[in-house]
């Protein structure tokens, strides 16, 4: 009997191949916004591992969008033909190439996270990596001692949602078959989504309407942008964790506000709008954490959800799939680990011959799989 998390899913008119995802794992590693040798390496190894569905890491829409001088952009053509390198390799692996659009926001003009993670500085400058103007929903920066924001007025925010729509169209151009929105980590789409962040007193501020208004103004934009039969995804923290911040209610109104524009799968995070440029600690950690976000948002608003954060074992993700919380399984830190964990969580919970566990391996890695695996078990126990 075959498993939950190795059965296909359709989305419109496109089939996933199995619900094993690895979501956006930014690598800081570009020149300019190009994608390079290592982006290819990065994503095409988790292909190559049986993951049915492999995003990028956010792209920037815009040059000023970017977090660091090491992210990728699509907000010009120039950057189409590295990105579809990567998509036709994937693609060619079986499995379906994605890519998730961001904005930076007052989360930009930053240090690498292993260069400290925090406002550029002498090191950077050195390099002739120089700080740029950075935008938000009000004038106030991350933390003290960060960069302090412009607040965006409605030529600023038109801009930025046309960059999205624009990116999208060239992200279709560049073969990808899936986009995702990313409203989520503090990102410059989530520093409108929360109360925390967003203080203004017009139409894009105040109650929640007025909060969801420019976000909402940007997944329709991408929306309309992008195939009719190819699916959208929009990332969202569904917590802020911080008092007075961003509540499940609210992102269960988000949810239903998006549902009627097409959006197709909501990928429920956590936190992130407040402490430093990668995320906030500040929602307490445990495996699977932010799972009942998926089943909540799944079960009251009925869109499909993906369930990511410490879902690092074939067993936990096929109970989540079965349990009906999820429709689709995000693995990130622990696919860096194991590249090959979709390919091996499947061996586990599709349990067969030595020939059947390898059939599913790319044969230039099967094959000598197979031979190994009966020699190993002719030897008995291995040594530690």
């Amino acid at each position: 009997m075959g498993s939950l998390l190795f059965s296909p899913l359709a989305l419109r008119g496109l089939t996933i191949p199995n619900r094993a995802v690895v979501p956006p794992l930014c690598q800081y590693s570009a020149q300019e916004g190009m994608a390079n040798d290592w982006h290819l390496v990065q994503l095409g190894r988790f292909a190559v591992g049986g993951f049915g569905l492999v995003f990028t890491e956010v792209v920037s829409v815009l040059r000023d969008g970017r977090i660091t001088h090491g992210d990728l952009g699509l907000w010009s053509d120039e950057h189409i033909a590295p990105l579809r390198r990567i998509a036709d390799f994937i693609r060619a692996q079986g499995a379906v190439p994605a890519m998730q659009l961001g904005h930076a926001g007052r989360k930009g003009s930053m240090q690498r996270p292993w260069e400290g993670n925090g406002p550029l500085g002498p090191e950077q400058f050195a390099k002739g990596e120089g700080t740029w103007d950075i935008v938000s929903a009000v004038a106030k920066p991350l933390a003290e001692g960060h960069l302090t924001p412009a607040a965006l007025d409605a030529a600023g925010m038109a801009r930025i949602r046309d960059a999205f729509a624009s990116a999208a169209r060239r992200a279709r151009a560049a073969g990808y078959e899936a986009i995702e929105v990313h409203c989520a980590h503090g990102y410059l789409l989530h520093q409108f989504l929360s109360p925390i962040s967003n203080t203004r007193n017009d139409g894009f501020g105040g109650d929640l309407a007025g909060r969801m208004r420019f976000p909402l103004d940007v997944i329709r934009a991408v929306r309309e942008a992008w195939p009719e039969d190819r699916p959208v995804f929009v990332r969202i923290s569904a917590v802020d964790g911080m008092e007075g911040g961003w509540t499940m209610e609210d992102s269960l109104a988000f949810a239903a506000a998006m549902k009627p524009l097409g959006v197709d799968v909501v990928d429920c995070s956590s936190g992130g709008i407040g402490g430093s440029a990668t995320g906030s600690k500040r929602v307490p950690r445990g495996y699977g954490f932010q799972v009942p976000y998926a089943a909540q948002i799944r079960r009251e608003v009925g869109l499909a959800t993906m369930a990511v954060g410490l879902i690092i074992g074939p067993h936990q993700a096929e109970a989540v799939l079965a349990e009906g919380e999820a429709d689709l399984i995000a693995v990130g830190r622990e696919a860096m680990a194991n590249p090959n964990w979709a390919l091996m969580a499947r061996g586990v919970l599709e349990p067969g011959s030595t020939e059947d566990v390898y059939a599913c391996w790319p044969p230039q890695h099967g094959w000598w799989l197979e031979k190994r695996a009966a020699v190993m078990q002719a030897l008995g126990t291995p040594p530690d």
